[in-house]
């Protein structure tokens, strides 16, 4: 068996046909692209693309002369991703941009999130999906600082992947071919020494969580291919051969069912996209969808635009569902096993970390939040302890905060406007998790001890 497995998979090597669905022995892993606006997420996205065979030579040529014609030469590659008009126009990425590609041993899914603050709600729906962040960096003189200083970017998408579970983070220092850089090894280490400490104080560990790459986007340096040449001082490996050989992500397989629903459209039928956290799914199979308790069944399955008959965790699906009208559906709802449901609830109990707020917090204070992938307004309610930033325990000495304020870490109880689909935090970290958000800004980051009604 292991033998016509191999023999079909060679054979699939030798003829890239994009129509031809994957072998599905080949490990899933979720990528995404962050980083400030024009660091080059697309670009690359665009570049790995072409490299691995997934865009042909003779769409790029085509996408290069509209480029032109609309004097935006070096854009070319990110239209790979940036699909849409307005996305073009403006060489901004405004949703999560979804494509895939494959190396021998892994099948990988690139999620391309928008750079821009005012899509970080839609970048927040992105990183819920991804096992693996690339924080992508631009070299180049004044672009790197703008990036990192307080109103940018970096240090907030830096932020949001941690909350939303991606524990390692690929660092691609990019645009090292800009004229302003010229391939400087001072240049990369400046960089590199400025990113570390913040990403330490984020929670990413320096030795295992992150590695960092110098790579162009544009010319494709260092993706794919080793460029010696240019780049001396580097001896790594290229992106994708480091993509390829990072250790295996642990996934619940014999879990309860949980889809996350992120997004639903009609086509002919009702269809929902998420991404299967735990358990195995089939075509046939019948599932509820809290928190209406909704009985459905699952007429077809998608991953990446390939028809399954089944799916693993940590597979992005669409699922043409029955039973149920597009309109009854919102993002953030869950599928589950009709004999597991997930819990489901108003009230809970968090530990929250307030990580920017200018004033201060009291109880009745409301912001939204975002948990997989439901949006929700909630309020606090009562404060209940303080916790000890050095040790992680609760501060027995000072009884009920009054408020709270930045950088505080407290034990609160929230309820939401409506009811949710959520799980304590030690039971499904994936559905246990949140990040709260005020005006435009992310304020703080928590996770659900328990749940109260």
């Amino acid at each position: 068996m292991e033998e016509a497995a191999k023999a079909t998979a060679a054979v699939k090597k030798k003829l890239p046909e994009p129509d031809e669905p994957s072998a599905p022995l080949k490990e899933h892993i979720n990528v995404i692209f962050i980083g400030h606006v024009d660091a080059g997420k697309s670009t690359i996205g665009g570049q790995i693309m072409y490299l691995t065979g997934m865009v042909d030579k003779r769409t790029l040529e085509k996408y290069e002369r509209e480029a032109k014609e609309k004097n935006r030469e070096t854009w070319y590659l990110s239209w790979a991703l940036d699909t849409n008009l307005e996305e073009r126009e403006k060489g901004k990425t405004v949703e999560v941009g979804r494509a895939y590609f494959e190396t021998e041993g892994r099948h990988f899914t690139i999620l391309d999130a928008p750079g821009h603050k005012s899509f970080v709600p839609n970048m927040i729906g992105g990183a819920s999906q991804a096992d693996i962040a690339i924080l992508v960096i631009s070299a180049r003189r004044g672009e790197f600082e703008t990036g990192f200083e307080r109103g940018g970017q970096t240090r907030e998408h830096a932020m949001l992947v941690k909350t939303a579970g991606v524990k390692h983070i690929v660092v691609v220092i990019n645009k090292m071919d800009d004229p302003t850089v010229e391939w400087s090894q001072a240049r990369y280490e400046e960089c590199k020494e400025k990113l570390i400490p913040f990403l330490k104080k984020v929670g990413f560990n320096p030795k295992k969580d992150l590695y960092f790459i110098p790579v162009s986007g544009y010319t494709g340096a260092n993706l794919k291919e080793p460029d010696r040449e240019i780049c001396p001082w580097y001896s790594g490996p290229p992106l994708i051969e480091y993509l390829d050989e990072l250790q295996s992500i642990d996934r619940r397989v014999d879990g309860p069912i949980r889809v996350p629903i992120t997004d639903r459209y009609k086509d002919m039928g009702t269809v929902a996209l998420g991404k299967l956290e735990s358990g195995t799914l089939a075509r046939g199979m019948q599932l509820v969808l809290m928190p209406n308790k909704t009985n459905v069944e699952i007429l077809a399955l998608q991953s990446d635009e390939n028809e399954v008959e089944s799916a693993s965790p940590g597979e992005n699906l669409k699922l043409r569902l029955k039973g149920i009208e597009e309109e009854d559906i919102i993002p953030g709802f869950v599928l589950c096993s009709p004999d597991n449901v997930c819990s489901t609830g108003r009230m809970f109990d968090a530990q929250v970390v307030i990580l920017e707020h200018k004033s201060i917090i009291c109880a009745g204070y409301s912001c939204v939040m975002h948990c997989h992938a439901c949006v929700e307004e909630v309020q606090f309610k009562v404060l209940l302890a303080l916790v000890d930033r050095k040790t992680g325990k609760i501060d027995q000495t000072k009884g009920r905060p009054r408020f709270i304020k930045q950088d505080n870490i407290v034990i609160a109880r929230l309820e939401a406007t409506g009811l949710i689909c959520i799980e304590t935090f030690k039971d499904f970290p994936q559905m246990g998790r949140f990040t709260l958000r005020d005006e435009g800004k992310t304020i703080a980051v928590g996770k659900v001890l328990k749940l109260r009604e």
